[in-house]
């Protein structure tokens, strides 16, 4: 027994050079996309914002067939017309992933009309960009049940026919501010956190399920409808990403198998320094770099 463990230890730092070197090499040379010509995909908040953008990157890489779900069907309907334009089957329907039993019922009904979904997008929130004393006790667990518990319902709701297929994607629109809180946004940042555990602990538990993976995305702030007003002290260094920019990153993730994205690369500098900085210093690069007051000017969509 104990040379089996021994075996095992002096093993274990060949295995990490090995998967670090891979990693590198894999940098270096063209990657190898997956091809979506087969895939059911389904993005929840589909009908604008980032989701509008997933479902066009989506269809133009090749998807079988797009499955919006969203809360204002007007938004639904023109982004299915602009997808079936592009010569791609597309369906809505009404769905608030809030809803738990709303949730269930609709999956029921697409896998009826559509079929088997094998890429799940978990994308719809909402933020309220308020501070926890200044924020309604409803709007905050609105936040919870969207942003958080209904990424438990989707994924509850079609994971297990992915795994009976060994086929399958479970993918979440996150944010860096799950790693990176801010004043202003307490119910957003508390919700992509859980949200965060939630993909960490299900991509840890898909690791012996072959053929079923999982991406999470975390991008910086991003220039959307949702956080419009919201102001970045030097927007020229920090300028806010295009929606377009992270649905294009995103899928090229999901193709790549890649577990964990962060948006842009600069943001694994923001890990690290919270890992190695004190707490006094950390506030005086939030301030400096005007995080600490950005949502003073927060409007969000009108």
């Amino acid at each position: 027994m104990i040379w089996k463990w021994l075996g095992a230890l002096l093993l274990f730092p060949v295995q990490m050079v090995y998967l670090v070197v891979k990693a590198a090499v894999c940098l270096v040379l063209p990657p190898k996309l997956r091809d979506l010509s087969r895939e059911n995909v389904l993005v929840t908040g589909g009908g604008r914002g980032i989701g509008r953008h997933l479902a066009r990157e989506f269809a133009r890489r090749g998807a079988r067939k797009i499955i919006l779900w969203g809360r204002t069907e007007k938004c639904l309907k023109e982004t299915t017309e602009e997808i079936r334009m592009m010569g791609t089957e597309c369906h809505y329907f009404i769905c608030d992933v809030g809803n738990r039993e709303e949730v269930y019922r609709q999956a029921k009904a697409v896998r009826e009309k559509v079929g088997d979904i094998t890429i799940l997008v978990n994308n719809a929130a909402v933020v309220h960009g308020k501070s926890l004393m200044d924020s309604d006790d409803d709007a905050l667990l609105k936040s919870q049940h969207i942003n958080t518990l209904g990424q438990f319902w989707t994924t509850k709701a079609f994971l297990p026919r992915m795994l009976e297929l060994q086929n399958g994607h479970v993918v979440c629109l996150n944010s860096v501010l799950a790693l990176s809180a801010i004043p202003g946004a307490i119910d957003y940042c508390t919700s992509k956190a859980s949200s965060f555990a939630f993909m960490e602990s299900l991509t840890l538990g898909l690791l012996d399920c072959p053929g079923v993976n999982a991406t999470t995305v975390l991008p910086f702030h991003t220039s959307t409808e949702m956080f419009q007003g919201m102001r970045i002290r030097f927007p020229s260094l920090f300028p806010p990403l295009k929606p377009e920019t992270v649905a294009r990153r995103t899928v090229e993730a999901v193709q790549l198998n890649q577990a964990f994205l962060l948006l842009p690369w600069t943001m694994h500098v923001l890990v690290i320094l919270k890992s190695i900085l004190p707490q006094a210093a950390l506030e005086e690069i939030y301030k400096f770099s005007g995080s600490y007051t950005c949502m003073n000017t927060f409007k969000g969509r009108t």
